[in-house]
């Protein structure tokens, strides 16, 4: 179910909330690919719910445009939206949503796909969570920095023509204690409802490994 969340400058903005199934092991916060808080987005909160986390989803374009959800063939206008969206104010809702999951207690764990990728990282940059996972995450060069909170997890596609390969080396080189995998696969490979970019394949390898990830790190 949907509830609001206010960022520390007063912005208010809807979040989707996933309660865990059984007893709670953490939180874990899902940022949006360019599409928006998608059904498809809501299918992997309640997967990760099956397993035990408390999931939460920031519409992140809320600020750019209230309840903005962008059809999956029409990716011109996803990127639109994502251009318009600031990154200092997308990382306030992000600060926000960390907040209100640690309010439930536990640890709170960041994962990310795409545009919410690269954001993924920047969060384990800058805040104070347990680990970050990133799944073909775009723009991280922009995020890159000398110093590094929380462990990461990272996986590209060999074929992503987002993220070349000169991106992943810079990446490794700039996070040298980042786990990271490469699939034989494209962009967004985990995104069931794309079936044209669809691995299945890799999508359930790398859910296990950010699901085992996750774990580990939000552990008492």
């Amino acid at each position: 179910m949907f509830t609001t969340l206010t960022a520390a400058d007063g912005h208010d903005f809807a979040c989707w909330m996933q309660r865990a199934q059984g007893e709670a092991r953490g939180n874990l916060v899902i940022l949006q690919e360019i599409f928006g808080v998608t059904d498809q987005l809501k299918g992997v909160a309640a997967h990760y719910a099956a397993h035990g986390l408390n999931v939460a989803i920031p519409a992140l374009f809320d600020r750019v445009e209230r309840d903005a959800v962008v059809a999956f063939d029409t990716p011109q206008r996803g990127q639109e939206l994502m251009q318009r969206a600031d990154t200092g104010q997308m990382m306030a809702d992000i600060a926000a949503t960390v907040q209100a999951m640690a309010a439930k207690g536990g640890k709170v764990a960041v994962l990310g796909f795409c545009r919410g990728g690269g954001l993924a990282i920047k969060a384990a940059l800058e805040m104070e969570i347990a680990c970050a996972v990133s799944f073909y995450g775009t723009r991280i060069p922009e995020y890159l920095g000398p110093d590094q909170k929380a462990p990461v997890m990272a996986h590209f596609g060999v074929h992503d023509s987002h993220t070349p390969r000169e991106v992943i080396e810079q990446a490794r080189e700039a996070l040298p204690d980042m786990a990271m995998f490469i699939y034989d696969a494209g962009h967004a490979f985990a995104n069931d409802r794309r079936p044209k970019s669809y691995n299945p394949q890799a999508a359930e390898l790398a859910h296990q490994r950010s699901l085992a990830f996750v774990l580990q790190h939000l552990a008492p």
